[in-house]
């Protein structure tokens, strides 16, 4: 299974299961240390309880990771039940921090048990989201790149449509040499979304699509005359394509430099590309706009 397959199917399976007296301490008592968890005592002869039992769980999926449910039927695990003093269901119980903070009998109507849900997921920690995101940065820049898909992918399992994860993990992807599963997990954040690493990954697709597969031929015309524009542009594609941002850079800034408008100033717009997919404060991109600066100025 791939790393999307699994984090769509670990973030279903962790937003909402069914519990047992035997994972009670894990699924309900460990997991409330890290994001609420709300308990749902149920039972299969309970009328109210299939009333409830939708409306709790539209409400946590509505909540994107903000809150987990765990589903207990009574009748085949009484122990908590008994413990937590249920006497009638549907009985539901809200943990925080490993301890019963709130929570209802009965069936409400789903406009209150929208509100519960989203008084709770008020006290969710979203600095966990924020400080996962901010490992996986680290850990790209570190080159990393196992370790920032981990980081990422932990926040898709909470929000699967968490921009700033699924832009880094996209980048992850890329930046490990699977360009077709970057493209993949680029293509499920909105086309309108704006995010500095969903910029990159997609200007980088871009110019991998765009570059020529052989260049000999040109290489032999540069070689020959140094202001073949043309093929040094399509030199310039294929490093770009590969990832060779640098040497790309490099083509481009000299034909600018000997000719700025040619071709409609064709390498201008390329080289463009090139720093939105090298990342805007990343070092090919200061150091060309100061190049390209310094000659369009010059």
């Amino acid at each position: 299974m791939t790393l999307i397959g699994e984090t769509q199917a670990k973030s279903a399976g962790d937003l909402i299961k069914d519990g047992t007296d035997a994972s009670f301490a894990a699924d309900v008592i460990e997991a409330s240390r890290d994001t609420p968890v709300i308990v749902d005592f149920w039972a299969t002869w309970c009328g109210p309880c299939r009333q409830l039992g939708p409306a709790l769980e539209r409400a946590v999926t509505a909540a994107k990771g903000k809150v987990k449910l765990v589903k207990i039927d009574i009748d085949k695990n009484p122990q908590f039940a008994g413990q937590l003093r249920v006497q009638s269901i549907p009985a539901v119980f809200a943990f925080v921090g490993g301890r019963p903070v709130d929570g209802f009998m009965g069936a409400l109507p789903e406009s209150q048990v929208k509100q519960f849900v989203d008084r709770l997921a008020a006290q969710a920690p979203a600095d966990a989201v924020d400080d996962l995101l901010a490992m996986g940065r680290e850990s790209l820049e570190l080159g990393d790149v196992g370790g920032a898909a981990q980081a990422f992918a932990q926040v898709l399992r909470e929000d699967p449509q968490n921009v700033k994860a699924l832009g880094g993990l996209a980048r992850a992807y890329l930046a490990g040499g699977d360009a077709e599963r970057a493209a993949e997990i680029a293509a499920m954040a909105p086309p309108d979304a704006k995010d500095p690493d969903l910029d990159s990954v997609r200007a980088a697709l871009a110019l991998a699509e765009e570059a020529p597969s052989e260049v000999r031929a040109y290489e032999e015309r540069l070689a020959r005359d140094p202001d073949d524009h043309e093929a040094r542009y399509e030199i310039a594609k294929a490093l770009a394509g590969r990832g060779r941002w640098q040497e790309a850079a490099d083509h481009l800034l000299t034909i600018i430099e000997r000719d700025r408008a040619w071709n409609d100033e064709a390498a201008r717009k390329q080289l463009l590309t090139i720093f939105e997919a090298a990342g805007a404060g990343s070092d090919i991109a200061r150091s060309g706009r100061r190049r390209l600066s310094s000659i369009l100025f010059s």
